[in-house]
């Protein structure tokens, strides 16, 4: 079983469902991946499920995730978007998981919200999500150490850093090493995994990326397979990689893994931990 643990899937902009101001520039593709393009993608790659990650320019709206979901239940689940700023909208996370295909919620704490997850604004998100039993992704480049300390105060909340903890861009993209040893860390508190996803955009080399063998051999040791969860985060990559590559630099590459190892990240520890049957 090879899950995806990241996806971005998006349909196009409509007078009904018009992306934020900027959408555009933010899409990772000139037009639109569909779940409908992204099945034979899938089938080439020999991928067998995904978690689809809505993204940030159709704004706070799952819509096209829980279609993919209802209709391909055996292919599709979702980590869906959700407005953590507005205390107003806790009303809607008790039946938050009662939506076909909806395992949890993915956090993004970058751009304009870098300062959310520090400032206050989403302390009352992190003991709703915990009371509730949300599972949580959560993308916090700037802020590493409060994972840590939100991990600590709520040993039941189940979180997974996206992308290793690491930067996408910025000053802090290249400090891999600092921030990879400041990542396992968190591998103390048994409610906290990791997304080993993105590989290719953080290598300065060809496939199969052998400078990051290192490490994905540091977070393995922290972790244990059964806490690292393989995925890709395809578009992000603009198309520069072929899909079954991700598969196979882990599938083939990556010889100090056992397969009872390979099992784990490339499947069956994301169902595990998000409960996804």
């Amino acid at each position: 079983m090879i899950v995806d643990s990241q996806i971005h899937l998006w349909a196009p902009e409509t007078p009904d469902r018009p992306w934020i101001p900027g959408g555009q520039q933010r899409a990772h593709l000139p037009e639109p991946l569909t779940y409908q393009k992204f099945l034979p993608m899938m089938n080439e790659a020999a991928v067998d499920r995904a978690i689809i990650v809505p993204p940030t320019w159709p704004g706070d709206n799952n819509d096209h995730a829980l279609e993919a979901a209802a209709r391909h239940p055996d292919r599709f689940a979702v980590m869906g978007r959700f407005p953590v700023e507005r205390s107003e909208m806790a009303s809607q996370l008790p039946g938050w998981k009662s939506q076909k295909g909806m395992l949890g919620i993915r956090v993004a704490f970058n751009h304009e919200k870098a300062r959310w997850i520090v400032d206050g604004t989403t302390d009352w998100f992190w003991p709703a999500a915990q009371e509730h039993d949300i599972p949580l992704m959560i993308f916090a480049p700037d802020s590493p150490e409060a994972i840590g300390h939100i991990a600590q105060r709520f040993p039941k909340l189940r979180l997974i850093i996206d992308h290793m903890g690491l930067a996408t861009r910025g000053p802090e993209h290249r400090r891999i090493r600092e921030r990879v040893a400041l990542i396992a860390l968190h591998a103390r508190y048994p409610n906290v995994a990791v997304k080993l996803s993105a590989i290719p955009g953080f290598s300065d080399e060809p496939y199969p990326y052998r400078d990051m063998t290192e490490h994905l051999q540091t977070l393995l040791a922290a972790f244990g397979p059964r806490r690292c969860f393989w995925g890709t985060d395809l578009t992000h990559q603009r198309g520069k990689v072929p899909y079954r590559q991700y598969v196979t630099h882990f599938t083939e590459e990556l010889d100090f893994l056992s397969d009872a190892d390979r099992r784990w990240i490339m499947g069956d520890g994301l169902l595990a931990f998000l409960g996804w049957k």
